[in-house]
């Protein structure tokens, strides 16, 4: 009967609210600007679009524009989709309506290099979503800055090992520049288990040592834990941390790094999980996802548009897995298109398709399974 308290967010009526309200709303504007990158692109080439849709299935309302696109919102919010007027259906895929298209205006139509563009348009409006989210927490709030000198080392620690000292000053690991103390452990976090070069100032000594990091168990904030790397140093926070507001420039700057550790986070734990040092059940699905949103939403708006930034770039990086029926798989077509000088037929495109469609519904149905037993450990 333990397993009951699991429904107890869903209770009542406005627990369901506050549990699905907030994942509704960052994903639907990540969708909008992920389509809205296919959509601006497109028309800027002169490509006619018939419909613009967030959520998939039955239109639940929508309206038609002066040059005839259908903008629409439909009952399923669990992604969207920019519709070509020689589309055969949703995910882009050339058929007859293609074949016997000879306007101008028709996606299939457009140069391969334009068409390209159109496809990485999506991606790349997501990954410019985050770095403007970023950019404006930098300059509106400012970064938190604590300083990277060592207050305590965690006697029996891969620190203690290595002869990191308090009063060290941490200046890079592996290459990457340390300007804060909380980019120790975002950095060292990705690494369970490696080698790593520390580069630390001790008084007028600049050194290098080289540490093996340790593994440990860290809450993933909904109730699950997820393996980390360790280092092994504190720092005191009371009265050093300090928020500093950056100018746009030098914001956008950071804003561009932040999303590009994510991404470079992202593939790292990919490429750890391929090789066997990472366990594949930290990977989410909506329903983990909408529980840090609601746990996000809780804490306050600045967390939720942050998580939006988070969630933005991971679903532009996975739109550009080469897998069919993502936007990397159409990329990866036209790659091929490139060294072949002629397209795929299109029962190989159909092929290809089917099969990437057997794929995400697979990673959706692990995923999930991932999201229902992170319930049940709880």
């Amino acid at each position: 009967m333990e397993s009951l308290s699991l429904l107890a967010p869903f209770t009542t009526l406005w627990g369901a609210v506050m549990f699905i309200i907030p994942f509704l709303v960052v994903i639907t504007v990540i969708v909008f600007f992920h389509e809205l990158g296919h959509f601006s692109v497109a028309r800027f080439f002169g490509v006619k679009v018939d419909s613009f849709s967030i959520g998939f299935g039955r239109e639940i309302i929508g309206w038609t524009d002066r040059k005839g696109t259908r903008w629409k919102i439909g009952w399923l919010p669990l992604g969207g989709y920019v519709k070509f007027s020689d589309d055969e259906h949703v995910a882009s895929v050339p058929g007859e309506a293609a074949a016997r298209s000879s306007d101008a205006g028709g996606f299939h139509s457009k140069p391969l290099w334009q068409r390209a563009l159109i496809v990485a348009a999506g991606p790349l409006a997501n990954f410019i979503l985050a770095i403007v989210i970023f950019a404006g927490f930098y300059t509106l709030v400012g970064k938190p800055v604590l300083e990277p000198v060592v207050s305590q080392v965690v006697a029996g620690s891969p620190a203690e090992q290595a002869g990191i000292q308090p009063g060290d000053r941490i200046l890079a690991i592996d290459g990457r520049k340390i300007e804060s103390f909380t980019d120790i452990s975002s950095i060292v976090a990705l690494k369970p288990g490696r080698e790593v070069d520390v580069v630390l100032q001790r008084g007028e000594q600049k050194l290098s040592l080289r540490v093996r990091l340790g593994e440990r168990e860290a809450p993933d904030g909904i109730g699950g834990t997820l393996k980390v790397g360790y280092l092994g140093v504190t720092r005191e926070a009371a009265g050093n941390v300090r928020l500093e507001r950056k100018g746009p420039l030098e914001a956008v700057a950071l804003g561009t790094r932040a999303t590009w550790d994510i991404i470079a986070g992202t593939m790292t734990y990919l490429k750890e999980i391929i090789v066997g040092r990472q366990s594949a059940d930290q990977l989410s699905g909506p329903i983990r996802i909408a529980q840090i949103s609601q746990k996000a939403a809780e804490t306050s708006w600045l967390s939720l548009v942050q998580l939006a930034a988070i969630l933005s770039v991971s679903i532009g990086l996975i739109n550009l897995f080469p897998i069919p029926m993502l936007d990397g798989g159409h990329l990866l077509f036209y790659a091929i298109e490139a060294v072949r000088g002629r397209p795929l037929s299109e029962s190989a495109q159909e092929v290809g398709f089917r099969i990437g469609m057997a794929m995400l519904l697979m990673l959706m149905v692990f995923a999930t399974f991932n999201d229902v037993m992170h319930l049940f450990n709880r």
